[in-house]
């Protein structure tokens, strides 16, 4: 059984956790300013998915924003027991226009066919888009039969591979802040350590209720330009 103590001792074991937590806040803000500091892979196999619209290739799956994450689902054709794991994921994804709002699309893909897929969106009540992928794109990015996480950005000089996570660096995901935490831009806000040129503004400014966000169209352009930046 856990200690019982008065309100002055309680206060102090707080006080001392709280010290380690925000210790912690401060690693993982170094730790995603690391991440956007990343090299970049460009992708040059021209990968194929079909969605409910009929086939696309990987640039389609940005809906036109220059951000795109995509989560690996496990569910197979004629899967009889889709994996719980990943359809936990699929419950924990924020309302997706927040992360429009900062320039970032979230997609899912699987090797089910698409109407599979569909029905079993129906099922679960999600509404982010998820596509069948069955060409070599899992397996290329590090997914060979499992699950994962990968990040995109769209540049003039093509897709580029920003990002990969699996296993338990796929738990803590869900909310807005933690997926625009590993995108190349961040929040956006101006007290991220980023890369000179990411598009920034102050924080707080942008947050929205998730039916009043406008449609940003300048983000694009912001993001192109860092791009050549980086180049």
């Amino acid at each position: 059984m856990n200690a019982i103590v008065d309100e002055a001792g309680w206060r102090s074991a707080h006080a001392e956790l709280l010290a380690r937590e925000k210790a912690m806040t401060h690693e993982l803000d170094r730790l995603a300013a690391q991440r956007r500091r990343m090299p970049w892979m460009k992708i040059e196999k021209p990968y194929r998915f079909t969605g409910p619209a009929g086939e696309t290739d990987l640039h389609g799956l940005f809906e036109g924003r220059s951000q795109l994450i995509v989560y690996h689902h496990m569910l197979k054709p004629n899967d009889p027991a889709p994996c719980s794991g990943c359809s936990m994921v699929g419950d924990h994804m924020p309302h997706l226009a927040h992360l429009n709002a900062r320039d970032v699309t979230l997609a899912f893909i699987a090797r089910a066919p698409s109407p599979q897929i569909e029905a079993y969106k129906r099922r679960m009540g999600w509404t982010m888009p998820f596509y069948e992928s069955t060409d070599s794109f899992g397996t290329d990015l590090g997914i060979d039969g499992g699950f994962g996480l990968n990040v995109f950005l769209d540049t003039d000089a093509g897709i580029m591979r920003t990002y990969y996570t699996s296993g338990r660096g796929v738990e803590s995901l869900g909310t807005p802040m933690t997926l625009l935490d590993i995108t190349p831009y961040g929040r956006q806000e101006n007290w991220e350590d980023a890369p000179e040129g990411t598009p920034q503004g102050d924080p707080y400014a942008w947050w929205r209720r998730h039916d009043e966000y406008d449609e940003h169209p300048s983000a694009p352009s912001a993001a192109r330009r860092h791009a050549a930046a980086r180049d």
